[in-house]
């Protein structure tokens, strides 16, 4: 029986890791998840913030992900827009979730993110 979702796996091509980091880590604020040295061989970073990693791998022959996307609950929505626009980042809000705020934005290489909070939350 399926308990838990463990984490989303992306891609990105080979040699972003730098880009990543920047990206998943200093402008998302996730923090980097070490990986496990066979794996770590094969390129990619991992990341986490509470209890949602998100995994990113390298594929030589990449092509983002345009409508597949994590969805990342957030608090203070607002907030963590006007963070990401300070950043450098478009956010595109999109009201077609009843109940929810939520904005799409991509990463660096164009895989699309979802971010969402409930308006009982806000």
């Amino acid at each position: 029986m399926i308990t838990a979702l463990d984490h989303v796996q992306l891609a990105a091509p080979p040699g972003s890791e730098e880009i990543l980091r920047a990206f998943y880590a200093g402008v998302l604020g996730m923090s980097e998840v070490p990986k496990p040295p066979v794996l770590a061989a094969r390129g990619g970073c991992w990341f986490a913030t509470g209890g949602v990693q998100l995994h990113i791998g390298v594929e030589a022959d990449f092509r983002p992900a345009r409508k597949a996307h994590p969805g990342l609950r957030v608090s203070g929505i607002e907030a963590y827009a006007d963070r990401l626009e300070s950043r450098g980042t478009a956010v595109v809000w999109d009201g077609d979730l009843p109940g929810h705020r939520r904005f799409f934005t991509d990463d660096p290489f164009g895989n699309r993110l979802e971010f969402l909070e409930s308006v009982d939350a806000a």
